[in-house]
């Protein structure tokens, strides 16, 4: 299965023919409603940890939930096709909840990968569960100050 936007049951397939050959599936995940330096930092980092990368992407309403009335300003099509053309990025799939949970078992990466605004024991309670229950590695990229989404969408609004 080549690369680009998957659905759900296609990356988890993908995930179990990784395993099999011995390959790790780095995940991650988040809303990537307008990329910025600092998600591409991330995500070339959190491409290094292992095979593959592939990024979770919160789906529209889920988006809306977490993040107010506006938002997401691209729609979840995009922001996943998107972020499958960058070159750390194998695949993306969108997930319709607020949380990363039912996508998380799914798809059973080997290493899930957060951005370090997180620590291991502030991810949310389920996922972390889910996570160790599945055997995934976690780990915290550093944060790269000085960029946020929200802080761009201010200062486009300002002007």
């Amino acid at each position: 299965m080549s690369g680009g936007v998957l659905s759900i049951d296609e990356l988890a397939q993908v995930s179990a023919e990784m395993r099999r050959a011995g390959k790790r599936l780095v995940v991650t995940n988040g809303c990537f409603d307008l990329l910025h330096l600092g998600h591409v930092r991330y995500l070339q980092a959190a491409r290094a940890l292992g095979d593959a990368l592939a990024v979770g992407v919160n789906g529209d309403a889920s988006v809306r939930a977490l993040k107010g009335e506006g938002r997401p300003l691209n729609d979840e099509r995009a922001r996943a096709e998107v972020l499958a053309a960058l070159g750390a990025v194998d695949y993306a799939a969108v997930f319709p909840e607020e949380r990363a949970t039912a996508f998380l078992e799914r798809v059973q990466p080997a290493v899930y990968v957060k951005g370090g605004d997180y620590e291991p024991e502030t991810l949310d309670p389920e996922e972390r569960a889910a996570l160790r229950s599945i055997g995934t590695e976690i780990k915290i990229i550093p944060f790269q100050p000085g960029y946020s989404t929200s802080g761009l969408i201010e200062r486009l609004r300002a002007t």
